[in-house]
């Protein structure tokens, strides 16, 4: 099955591997930080950037190969390219990080009801 089991999540400076089928957690690698992990698979390798580093990860262990602090350019969120992936354009990762509006079901109840 190979990569394909495995879920990656990038999350406060963090990148972790999933189960795909359980949910279990398999391995996590604090990065640095602890704010938004952006992530792009390519072959067996996690590129991931958070507090304005760029690391390379291996898919299977979860071991850090390099990193690279981007000297000079500050912590801001950084996005990743690479030959073959689809980058996420900025304004979509603001509207992600941002939870949707509750609203009741039936206004009139008295048990109010939200949905998400």
């Amino acid at each position: 099955m190979g990569i394909a089991k495995y879920v990656f999540v990038g999350i406060r400076g963090s990148v972790m591997a999933l189960d795909r089928n359980t949910g279990e957690i398999i391995w996590e690698t604090h990065l640095n930080g602890d704010g938004l992990v952006m992530l792009v698979l390519v072959e067996n390798s996690i590129y991931a950037t958070t507090h304005g580093e760029l690391f390379c990860v291996e898919a299977f262990t979860g071991r850090v190969r390099w990193g690279n602090s981007l000297k000079g350019y500050g912590t801001a969120i950084a996005t990743i390219a690479t030959a073959g992936s689809i980058p996420v354009p900025a304004a979509d990762l603001f509207a992600a990080s941002t939870p949707p509006e509750r609203r009741p079901i039936n206004p009139g109840d008295t048990d109010t009801i939200f949905i998400d």
